[in-house]
């Protein structure tokens, strides 16, 4: 069989699901036929993905076709990938799959988004023709943000569609693609469900606050901050019930998600007065009637209370300490324990059942649930022979994986500078290395057999291969402090003596959140003008050095990329950025504007775009006093943080090699870039656009409205430098106001804007 070409694809189906795969398909930039019973059913699928963001641009909605099933099923003969995502009925997808089989051209692929119908049932009397060319492709809703593909195959399916489908998945839909068995829920809802069920029927049970259980099933485990009763408000009261069912109609008695009651009686009750969750107006939590504040259920009574802080002695005494949690003898520790023990060792039961190795059960955990660790990556933390122990001690038989966990020493260690995962084999487990995909460069795995070739508390210089080198910041959210800001113009100095190119990047939670505030803070309520001038100057020499290395430097942008994130960012010769990167100017939030040139780079790529300057200053005027923040890399280019020739990746994981790429593509005949000179308009212009957004503005955006303004007036033609300097001078005014000072005091403590 042929290698095949993913160029169109087709979705059967435009419910929240179909549409969503529709779109994200769109967001690829295949043209998408996107079909349902009636073509007003297609073209609706369409509309509610503008509305809820599925498209990364609007204009990409333009790629997707609508038709009818009925009279459109001749769109689908030029398809190379059909994607069913109907009702989970089976004689509805055989007569679907009838009428595909029809159609479809020889080398195209078929595939179903189910989760809950084997692949041989579905294939139960096809060819051998279209079984071959047939998979699962089980996407997590919804398709455009939730990375975890789940890719089911057969021994009829050809290894080539599996081989393309993978790749495509991976470079183009950015999906972390997990290769499952075939076995009713896969991976994520197998042990997501039983999770969630079993931390609803165990909160019930103890009667414990809902304010306490979802605080407890949280960050000491790295569960997302919904906890087990917000994410059923999340997912749907409605539908959990019937995905628990699910599993229990299709798995043998004798698994333990028999013994969780799919609809306990409070829930019951719940759905009877319409409480479905956040789509039903409430459920364990919901508004207030004044809408003003929140309210619980209780577990025991079903009525409804104002919400409360979560505090519990274990809670308190664990401090964030997962051990230490599910250890407590306290109310909270013995439901953290309940709950843990049970869902780690119910997935500790599973493989290889559902998986050949534990490290594709916690891949399928993090990317589908958002967990932070994996179940096997959290019997680590917590200890394989404590829960064998607690498990022992509560006359539950510990699972044979489980058992050599313990006797191995856990699931996971480092072998010569690899990380190994303890796999299941026909005669004993055995460590194998945890593979890396080819194309993608993991920092993590590089830091586990490299040293970096300098490092201090703010920031280090790595080897990435074939003379490029990666500055990793390591401060609180990748913030700018007065060390870092050093450490940039430092390593930008010393990367030529072991370097060709650089890349500017790292594995945090982002990419950088921008300044570091409490150091300004503190400037400021000491009135330290000349210390706040200083830190300004520093920032516009450590991107000036940036900007001016004689050698290409990357930025690899991802996440939040604020601030001075952001300014770092449009000082590189060149930007791949994350396809969902959240990149802009916004210190109007925190009573600033951008002292590190900033403003100037931004004014040089609308000058780029408009040959009226007046148009650039004043879209720069909007762009940042709004604190404008991008809805993704395509969202960033319209917005000019971004340049048409910037690089955009779908595949996080695959960012920091594919800005290794771009840098050894510019060093070619690479010379230092020379900055344009900024054209500024009248006065009049920038007072114009602020009169014309000051209905919506704060007192305090006003004046820093004014300030922008200020710098970006002219009649007058500035070089860089004296661009930065009017900023600097601004930027110092601003951050000794009192005003000032109150927006970064909240922030700080709330991590909300005010507006003052």
């Amino acid at each position: 069989m042929s290698d095949i070409t993913i160029r169109k694809a087709a979705v059967i189906g435009a419910g929240t699901m179909g549409s969503g795969i529709a779109a994200h398909l769109a967001n690829a930039g295949l043209d998408v036929v996107l079909l349902d019973i009636k073509l007003e059913f297609a073209q609706g699928g369409i509309d509610r993905q503008l509305k809820a963001g599925g498209f990364m641009r609007p204009e990409f909605a333009a790629r997707v076709k609508p038709g009818a099933t009925g009279t459109d099923m001749g769109l689908l003969a030029d398809c190379d990938w059909i994607i069913e995502a109907v009702a989970e009925r089976i004689e509805i997808k055989h007569a679907l799959f009838t009428s595909i089989a029809a159609v479809r051209k020889p080398d195209a692929i078929a595939a179903s988004n189910t989760s809950t119908i084997p692949l041989h049932i579905l294939l139960d009397g096809f060819s051998e023709d279209f079984a071959s060319h047939f998979l699962i492709t089980h996407f997590f809703n919804p398709p455009r943000h939730m990375r975890l593909l789940e890719l089911v195959t057969g021994p009829r399916t050809a290894s080539t569609v599996a081989d393309t489908i993978t790749r495509f998945a991976d470079e183009r839909l950015g999906k972390g693609v997990v290769p499952c068995k075939d076995t009713p829920g896969f991976i994520g809802n197998r042990i997501g469900c039983y999770w969630l069920a079993v931390g609803l029927d165990e909160a019930i049970r103890s009667g414990i606050p809902v304010e306490v259980a979802d605080a407890t099933i949280g960050r000491a485990f790295g569960f997302p901050k919904t906890g087990i009763l917000g994410l059923y408000d999340l997912i749907g009261n409605d539908l959990m019930p019937q995905l628990i069912r699910s599993l229990q109609d299709a798995l043998p008695k004798t698994d333990a998600v028999q013994a969780i009651a799919a609809e306990p009686p409070l829930l019951h009750d719940m759905l009877a007065k319409g409480l479905t969750g956040r789509k039903g107006g409430g459920g364990f939590y919901r508004r207030s009637a004044d809408r003003k504040s929140i309210e619980v259920i209780d577990l025991t009574t079903g009525a409804y209370r104002p919400q409360q802080p979560a505090t519990s002695d274990s809670l308190d005494a664990a401090n964030g300490d997962a051990r230490a949690l599910i250890g407590h003898p306290g109310q909270a520790g013995r439901y953290a324990r309940a709950v843990l023990s049970a869902t780690l060792a119910y997935s500790a039961s599973l493989v290889p059942e559902i998986a050949d190795r534990p490290d594709l059960v916690d891949e399928a955990m993090r990317l589908g649930y958002g967990w932070k660790f994996g179940p096997f990556e959290l019997i680590d933390r917590i200890g394989a022979q404590w829960l064998a122990d607690a498990l022992a001690a509560d006359g539950v038989a510990v699972p044979p994986l489980l058992a050599d966990a313990t006797r191995s020493g856990g699931f996971y260690r480092i072998v010569d500078g690899v990380r190994h995962v303890l796999a299941p084999r026909a005669d004993k487990s055995d460590y194998v290395p945890v593979p890396i995909a080819d194309g993608v460069i993991s920092l993590a795995a590089i830091k586990l057999r490299d040293r970096p070739v300098s490092t201090d508390e703010a920031a280090s210089l790595w080897d990435i291969g074939d003379g490029v080198g990666l500055l990793e910041f390591h401060t609180k959210m990748n913030s700018f402090s007065p060390a870092l800001l050093n450490a940039v113009t430092r390593t930008v100095k010393l990367a030529p003596q072991h370097f060709k190119a650089l890349v500017i990047g790292n594995e945090g939670p982002a990419f950088s959140a921008g300044a570091d505030l409490s150091a300004v803070l503190a400037m400021s309520a000491n009135g330290d003008a000349a210390g706040i001038r200083a830190f300004a100057l520093a920032g516009v020499a450590a991107f000036d050095a940036v900007h001016d290395a004689p050698y290409p430097i990357v930025g690899a942008g991802f996440g939040a990329a604020l601030g001075g994130g952001c300014e770092v960012l449009l000082h590189c010769h060149a930007v791949v950025a994350d396809a969902e990167i959240g990149i802009g100017l916004v210190e109007p939030r925190v009573g600033l504007l951008p002292g590190w040139g900033g403003l100037t780079e931004l004014m040089v790529r609308l000058q780029e775009r408009f040959d009226d300057p007046a148009e650039a200053a004043a879209t720069a005027l909007r762009t940042v006093l709004a604190a404008t923040t991008s809805a993704g890399a395509h969202d960033a280019r319209a917005k000019a943080f971004l340049r048409p020739t910037d690089g955009i990746v779908m595949n996080h994981d695959r960012l920091i090699a594919q800005a290794k790429a771009h840098a050894l593509a510019l060093l070619p005949g690479f010379t230092t870039p020379v900055r344009a000179p900024v054209t500024l308009p009248e006065a009049s212009v920038l007072d114009a656009v602020l009169a014309d957004m000051a209905p919506s503005l704060a007192p305090h955006d006003i004046v820093i409205g004014r300030a922008i303004a200020d710098v970006l007036s002219g009649p007058i033609t500035l070089t860089h430098a004296e661009l930065n300097a009017r900023a600097v001078m601004a930027f110092e005014a601003l951050a000794l106001s009192e005003p000032t000072r109150a927006r970064i005091t909240q922030m700080l403590r709330t991590g909300k804007p005010l507006r003052n």
